[in-house]
């Protein structure tokens, strides 16, 4: 049984119309018409909603009969873009934190002294240098990284 069909035997259950359906969930008739006829689906918050509203287990809104259904379906998509968005928000945090330290490396080498002291030693922090290339290389890579992937996982989305 699909979405739409459960949400149209609740609300027959209830005898309720979409407009009734609607007003007890606080959305449109046009958002109760649009999951019953399987054109969108509603969030996970609205499931919750649905689910006490009408007293049914969640387990039984999302998955309905034995057979996989098109709001598990949403749910498992949704998870699964929930935790690459994470990946990426972390990975463009340490990108940042990265780039900012690489150019933090290059303020104090340049703000730095170099000095000879009476052995005639030279004293002078060069090792900054390579460090802040690498830091701001790499996180010009991460954010390339995640922005190739944020745009073909965008393009994929429009084709399929």
């Amino acid at each position: 049984m699909s979405f739409g069909e459960q949400i149209k035997n609740i609300r027959k259950k209830e005898k309720l119309t979409q407009e009734q359906f609607a007003i007890r969930l606080n959305v449109s008739r046009q958002a109760v018409s649009n999951w019953e006829n399987n054109k969108n689906l509603p969030d996970i918050g609205m499931l919750i909603l649905i689910s006490n509203v009408f007293h049914i287990s969640l387990d039984a809104l999302i998955k309905g009969d034995d057979q996989m259904n098109n709001m598990t379906e949403k749910v498992i998509q949704d998870g699964s873009e929930t935790k690459k968005a994470r990946y990426n928000m972390i990975t463009s945090i340490i990108g940042g934190v990265l780039f900012l330290i690489g150019v933090m490396l290059f303020i104090i080498k340049g703000l730095s002294v170099e000095y000879i002291d009476a052995q005639g030693i030279l004293h002078e922090n060069f090792f900054l240098i390579p460090l802040g290339f690498a830091s701001i290389f790499c996180g010009l890579i991460l954010f390339i990284t995640i922005g190739w992937r944020v745009i073909l996982s965008h393009f994929r989305t429009k084709e399929g």
